[in-house]
């Protein structure tokens, strides 16, 4: 009988601890949930307000640009150092910045095409000649059937360019895909086209871009680096060499040349200048840096200045530790 209510109270203890346990594995679960709860609301409350911070620098980008482009109607040059210069925007708790540079010096890969109308568009030849003579110029192999097929792969139709490459060409790939007959949004989306390596498409990415219209970008002689020469030089076939163009921009003053022609004949390059080169800025490229309640925000941008007031054209939101 002794041994019986012995392990009666045993048997009772170890209930009780067990339930001890239980409740302060829910307790301790309970907690960690509210927690985290907290640190969620706190930072999407943060995130909120960085969002909001983040607009006001894209406005504060957008004045200075106007008054930019006011105060240098003719033309626009590195003159006064504001080219991806940051400039501050004071926020309580934290601190946000925006910073601008010349966007449309690049081969905007949808002046591949022409717009026949509404969202029809066909190949344009001259395009396509120059994007494949851009990538001769700066060493990328199998440059011809890429601009084909970069051209094949925006066109509205599903009939193959000699040498360029349709749906058929991506039906038996792991997995299968079809291109997208329509303008691209992001220069990323060249590395699903035919031929598009990774290798290709890092040495690529700095030439590249994609406007959002299928007018051939204008370079700014102007702002356009050195070490982007084989842009101009893609633009005159066979008659200027990269390393030429580069001595030219190398000697660039600051306040840059007053016309197109005036760079041209300081080349000697014979003939006049071609059309897709000017001394004014249409689009700019806009970064945006809010660092608020723990939160680190950034906001790329594209700035289309064409027009008396400039507008953010597009826009990518991403997050930073």
């Amino acid at each position: 009988m002794r041994d019986d209510r012995h392990n009666e109270r045993g048997a009772a203890l170890l209930t009780v601890l067990l339930l001890v346990a239980i409740v302060g594995a829910l307790a301790a679960a309970t907690m960690e949930k509210l927690n985290l709860s907290t640190r969620q609301a706190v930072n999407a409350k943060a995130m909120e307000q960085a969002r909001g911070w983040s607009q006001a620098a894209a406005i504060m980008a957008l004045v200075r640009i106007e008054s930019l482009r006011k105060n240098s109607a003719a033309r626009v040059s590195l003159a006064g150092g504001w080219s991806d210069r940051p400039f501050p925007l004071p926020i309580p708790d934290g601190v946000a910045t925006a910073r601008v540079h010349d966007g449309g010096n690049c081969f905007n890969l949808n002046s591949l095409v022409g717009q026949v109308s509404g969202d029809a568009y066909t190949v344009r030849s001259a395009g396509v000649l120059q994007f494949a003579r851009l990538m001769r110029l700066i060493g990328v192999p199998g440059g011809d059937s890429i601009a084909v097929a970069t051209a094949d792969w925006i066109d509205t139709d599903d009939t193959p360019i000699a040498g360029g490459a349709e749906d058929a060409a991506y039906s038996g790939f792991q997995p299968a895909y079809r291109t997208a007959n329509t303008l691209m949004a992001d220069p990323s989306e060249l590395r699903a086209v035919l031929g598009v390596t990774p290798q290709i498409y890092d040495k690529l990415r700095p030439f590249i871009c994609t406007l959002p219209t299928t007018d051939p970008a204008t370079i700014n002689v102007n702002t356009i680096e050195p070490e982007r020469s084989a842009l101009i030089a893609s633009m005159a076939p066979d008659t200027v060499g990269v390393e030429a163009v580069r001595r030219v921009l190398l000697a660039r003053a600051e306040q840059g040349w007053d016309t197109p022609d005036a760079f041209w004949s300081m080349g000697s390059f014979g003939g006049p200048a071609p059309g897709e080169i000017g001394v004014k800025t249409d689009w700019f490229a806009l970064t945006t840096d809010v660092t608020i309640g723990g939160v680190t925000l950034r906001q790329t941008g594209l700035i289309d200045a064409r027009q008396p007031h400039p507008v953010l054209a597009s826009r990518q939101w991403g997050e930073g530790a």
